[in-house]
């Protein structure tokens, strides 16, 4: 056993000890019997909550300690065990332009033989526009009207018109990695493969392990656009997909109890197997889920692995998302009662304990309501429900949180930790507890509809969001037994509130992220961009560069080059993705241009050329690991997420939209008939020049030849940037530098062959001296230099907001040339002034 393994280990042991004390504690000593019947109901119901929370939670710490010794390696095998394979995508209302994705993805799947590899769209709404699809992929279509059992009815019939032993399923969404089938198919044959010496071998016949008997196995669930969690909440770049947890952790760690959950997709399942079970039940609206179940019943291994090899689109409105919410509790709970999971003699004890497991987790909502009920009863109308004193809490409650706290970190490998559970938790609670409880009491919702899989958005900007009503109620009592339980209070007093204070502030903490959940956040974006570093050849006329992509989407690609290039934006340009695996052919526009310390990033927006570029080019965008974190950032704080959120919605943000890129110059140029100038900046269309000798009148042309011999003619405007004196200077003879394929030559000429930068907002280039020291004058510490960097950085950077007048990028100019500049010394004052504007 590894050193962190076993020092995990222990936590969670040490955490099992301290907290059955402290339920025992609470148990026997501080049930408030002398106070009335009322408080010692209140009071058993934070002791069940407790019991149920932290039960759910020991529970996790075994399988966690277990699961290793039940991880299952893929096998390699030849390439003629390979079987046929139907791939059923389910569709009930879903746009042609979402399937397209799917379907295109799963014609790519490698597969040794791919002519065992068939594919099916299985369509329980029988419509024209998805037959067309089908077959203009040229592939299956199982089409028909009439489905009264939802997914479940519409996954039977592929299974009576098709054959093949093994069966992919994936939702309309989902699209598959190339690799999806050899990742997964390996795994039925374990019985009949074993590894020596790091090599894999066929087994005997004698040695044929039967105890392998496979019927499932499940890729994670896994998602390409942030889920709400993290878009509404602006942490997509701090915190994984909510479902992470469960994916990843939660259902891998139950291999140990053989409890893994199907859900739905990214899975493949033994024909043979859902034959014995009769098929995908029908009395359920988690059809999914019961299968798992019912093939555990009948002796089947259900495997879930880690690695993701598809992802799909989240749900993109809260209401779609508690909708779907509430389909998973009352659709588990149902599958539970009809598979009498907990209490069947067909499943051992550790599978009953993790479906019970799963029960209880949907009650953890109901119990989040009393954690935040208790202090209010308590604090702001004197209602006692725990009969205790303060030593009495610092004793058993303190080391027993302490170490909780810990053991939660070691569970979720840094997906997932006690206070972001506690927040989606407090989000969830005031719609889940009503159907949870109908529910077990075999109380039913007739109908559901199927999850949204259309990219909206329910955000209404400031106007007030019904979602927020219980989480603003909650919040507003919290604040009010707050100020009521700390009025009068000083001293020690105060200090023996503090465990009753900790609590309320713990409690408002998850009500104020719940709150600004509900409050929601614009959308701008129709499409996801996902990030891609890969190749592209960027043309336009005679000139061709070479350049890197940052992201792409279907409807555009922002790409990075280390040298300017021009790309006029009314002109159309071609573009050329290479990956190791794909490469696509796409034409487009420029839409802006920005700079970055290490190059200029271009956005265009893009077609491709054809259908073949299409396929292409929608592999290239979904066929990769996703960029989005799969752990969490665990310096940022609750303090971090709130500000952020509140400085987010208050702050208006400012895209940059420059079209060409502005090169920075400084050089003295003298024309053909002797007139000279000090040109100071170049964006190909025009130059900004200063201190103009000349004789012409305004209209006539000045000429300048670089000493290549190109020439450049070029006409005065009398208009200047930004009220200054650098008036521009228009390129006359742009088309015929560009047909000549002599603007790129041009552009090392006037720049003489030094190191350009576009500048943003008209802010000068920040450079990198030999000596940062040196370079901010001799006055300069090291942390100023630090701190001088950080802030130009971030007005410069690629993150940056801005929140400046023409008068504000005039005085930016000016302080950072000063404190750029080699003729003066460090001022301090300089800092002061130009941090101000660094949003």
């Amino acid at each position: 056993m590894k050193k962190e393994e076993r020092n995990r280990n222990i936590i969670f042991f040490i955490t099992i000890i301290l907290m059955t004390i402290y339920l025992g504690w609470r148990l026997l000593f501080t049930l408030p019997f002398e106070e009335g019947a009322l408080n010692v109901i209140f009071g058993a119901l934070l002791l069940l909550a407790e019991i149920m929370t932290v039960f759910t939670t020991f529970e996790l710490f075994f399988q966690k300690m277990r699961m290793d010794h039940y991880r299952l390696e893929c096998p390699d095998i030849p390439d003629d065990c390979y079987p046929d394979v139907d791939v059923f995508i389910a569709t009930h209302n879903e746009s042609v332009d979402l399937l397209y994705k799917t379907v295109n993805a799963c014609t790519f799947m490698s597969y040794p033989d791919k002519s065992k590899v068939h594919i099916y769209l299985c369509d329980d709404g029988n419509r024209k526009e998805i037959k067309k699809l089908a077959d203009d992929f040229q592939i299956g279509y199982l089409g028909f009207s009439g489905n009264k059992h939802a997914k479940s009815g519409n996954y039977n019939y592929a299974l009576e018109h098709t054959s093949s032993p093994l069966v992919a399923t994936f939702d309309a969404d989902m699209i598959p990695q190339h690799t999806f089938l050899l990742k997964t198919i390996p795994y039925f044959f374990l019985k009949d493969f074993t590894k020596e010496n790091g090599a894999w071998r066929p087994r005997r016949v004698e040695d044929k392990d039967y105890r392998l008997k496979l019927g499932l196995i499940q890729t994670p669930q896994s998602f390409y656009n942030p889920d709400l969690f993290q878009f509404n909440l602006y942490a997509e770049g701090n915190i994984p997909n909510e479902q992470d947890f469960f994916s990843k952790e939660i259902n891998t760690m139950r291999n140990s109890s053989n409890a893994i959950a199907y859900t739905g997709s990214n899975t493949v399942i033994l024909r043979k197997a859902m034959e014995e079970i009769g098929g995908f039940p029908v009395q359920t609206i988690t059809e999914d889920f019961e299968t798992s179940i019912r093939l555990q019943k009948s002796g089947y291994i259900t495997y879930a692995t880690d690695e993701i090899q598809a992802a799909g689109l989240t749900t993109t409105t809260i209401k779609s998302m508690l909708m779907q919410r509430i389909r998973w509790a009352r659709g588990i709970i149902q599958s539970l009662q009809n598979t009498h999971a907990i209490f069947t003699p067909k499943l051992p004890l550790l599978s009953k304990i993790t479906y019970l497991n799963s029960y209880l987790y949907w009650w953890s909502f109901f119990n989040r309501l009393v954690f935040i009920l208790s202090p209010i009863l308590f604090a702001l109308f004197d209602f006692q429900i725990v009969n205790t004193g303060f030593v009495e809490i610092i004793i058993f409650w303190l080391p027993a949180y302490f170490f909780y706290s810990i053991s939660m970190r070691y569970l979720s490998s840094n997906i997932r930790n006690q206070r972001w559970s506690q927040i989606i938790d407090t989000i969830f609670m005031p719609y889940l507890i009503v159907p949870v409880v109908l529910e077990s009491l075999h109380i039913r919702q007739k109908k559901f509809k199927v999850t949204n899989k259309k990219k909206e958005t329910d955000y209404k900007g400031l106007h007030f969001s019904l979602f927020v009503i219980p989480h603003v109620v909650l919040l507003l009592l919290s604040a009010a037994a707050m100020v009521r339980f700390l009025n009068g209070k000083y001293g020690w007093a105060l200090f023996y509130s503090s465990i009753i204070i900790f609590w309320i502030i713990h409690n408002m903490v998850s009500l104020l992220y719940a709150m600004f959940f509900m409050l929601g956040r614009p959308a701008y974006r129709s499409n996801e961009r996902i990030r891609a570093n890969e190749q592209i050849n960027v043309q336009y006329h005679k000139t061709s560069h070479e350049a890197r992509t940052v992201d792409v989407s279907e409807n555009g690609v922002a790409f990075k080059a280390k040298t300017p290039m021009y790309l006029p934006e009314d002109e159309t340009i071609k573009l050329v993705i290479s990956t190791p695996l794909y490469n696509a052919c796409l034409i487009g526009k420029i839409a802006y241009v920005k700079e970055h310390r290490d190059g200029w990033q271009y956005s265009a927006t893009v077609t491709p050329v054809d259908e073949a570029n299409k396929r292409q080019y929608m592999q290239i965008i979904y066929d990769r690991s996703h960029t989005l974190p799969i752990q969490m950032d665990m310096w940022i704080t609750a303090y971090d997420d709130i500000l952020r959120n509140i400085q987010k919605r208050i702050s208006q943000p400012f895209y940059d939209r420059r079209k060409q890129p502005r090169i920075m110059l400084d050089k003295l140029v003298v024309f053909s008939d002797g007139s000279s100038c000090r040109l100071l900046s170049f964006n190909y269309l025009y130059f900004s020049a200063v201190d103009f000798q000349t004789e012409k009148s305004m209209e006539e042309t000045y000429t300048f030849t670089t000493p290549a011999g190109t020439s450049l003619l070029l006409k005065r405007t009398g208009k200047y940037i930004n009220n200054s004196e650098e008036e521009l200077l228009e390129v006359v003879n742009i088309k015929d530098l560009v047909t000549g394929a002599l603007i790129d030559k041009i552009l090392a000429e006037i720049t003489d062959g030094k190191k350009y930068g576009l500048i943003p907002h008209e802010l000068p280039p920040v450079q990198t001296p030999t000596s940062d020291i040196a370079f901010y004058g001799g006055d300069a510490t090291l942390g100023q230099v630090d701190e001088i960097d950080e802030i130009i950085n971030r007005l410069q950077g690629e993150q940056v907001i801005y929140e400046l007048t023409d008068n504000d990028t005039d005085e930016i100019d000016e302080l950072v040339r000063r404190i750029q500049g080699d003729l003066i010394a460090f001022d301090p004052e300089l800092l002061i002034e130009l941090s101000k504007y660094a949003v």
